[in-house]
């Protein structure tokens, strides 16, 4: 039995999100995901204006008259969101969690999904795939993984981006449109001084379209003047005091943020993916709706 006050923040969720797929993002999302191209649909006779390119000549020799080749946009996709549930996405010094905002990004991207009558899946990890909801149409498969990734309660203590896209393309072998929804915080890079996803998420991303939902706060960018400040690593439970009142460390944490989110977004560059960056002190439409229009811009 799902809890009264679940239950209507569930509803909540749905009543918000389905609300902005009609009236924010209607026509966007069709725009600039696409399906896997023209499929073959019937030969008819060649009418005037019709382009001569598509004409069958086989049929027309066989016939005499002039036929052409008719296709359709084969419009149905597999969206596949990933969503990172380590404890550093429960967290927030604005507005709401992460992980809050997380669900309900799932939700707008799941109904926007439907409503094209696609496919929408979920995988929730952390150091590991910790759920797997494989894809499928309609509003209650909607809701079942509105409820999962709002209430879900993770084992896991780590992050493990590569092992949730390597899962993702064993078991979703049609090329998809994969929305991974994580702060990027995963701790150390590899060897090559780039992040330990970045073989994986590069391979995905040549057998899929990997868009990359980066969820921000603003106190990881910048620290505001309060006195002495505990800080704990929520994955590693690392621990350190610093005082926000200097501010050559005020300085020096900025720097290191700006460093941190310039190597990150040169490396999404470097292999052609698509980002997106939410932010907890700022409604998520806005940010979608800027998405949406920079994609639809790039691929004229």
């Amino acid at each position: 039995m799902i809890p009264k006050e679940v239950l209507d923040k569930i509803r909540r969720i749905e009543i918000t999100t389905s609300r902005l797929v009609t009236d924010v993002f209607a026509g966007q999302y069709h725009s600039v995901f696409k399906g896997r191209g023209m499929e073959f649909d019937e030969v008819r006779a060649y009418q005037p204006g019709d382009d001569v390119r598509a004409i069958d000549w086989n049929v027309t020799a066989r016939t005499g008259t002039p036929h052409i080749k008719k296709f359709v946009e084969e419009r149905e996709m597999t969206v596949m969101v990933l969503v990172d549930a380590s404890p550093s996405c429960r967290f927030a010094t604005v507005r709401e969690l992460k992980s809050r905002l997380a669900a309900e990004l799932a939700a707008a991207l799941s109904f926007s999904a439907i409503r094209n009558n696609d496919k929408i899946g979920l995988a929730i990890f952390t150091d590991t795939v910790e759920k797997f909801i494989p894809p499928r149409k309609g509003r209650r498969h909607v809701l079942r993984i509105i409820r999962e990734v709002l209430c879900f309660s993770p084992q896991g203590k780590g992050t493990d981006i590569a092992a949730a896209l390597e899962f993702m393309t064993k078991v979703v072998t049609r090329r998809s449109v994969c929305f991974v929804i994580s702060d990027f915080l995963e701790a150390s890079p590899g060897p090559d001084g780039r992040p330990r996803f970045a073989r994986a998420m590069g391979i995905a991303n040549n057998r899929h379209d990997v868009i990359a939902v980066t969820l921000n706060d603003p106190r990881e960018r910048e620290l505001t003047p309060c006195g002495l400040l505990e800080l704990e690593d929520a994955e590693t439970g690392e621990r350190a005091v610093i005082d926000t009142m200097d501010q050559g460390v005020r300085a020096a944490y900025a720097n290191a943020a700006a460093d941190r989110l310039a190597a990150r977004d040169r490396f999404f560059r470097s292999i052609d993916v698509d980002q997106m960056d939410i932010s907890t002190n700022e409604p998520y439409a806005d940010s979608l709706v800027r998405f949406f229009a920079r994609r639809k811009k790039r691929m004229r």
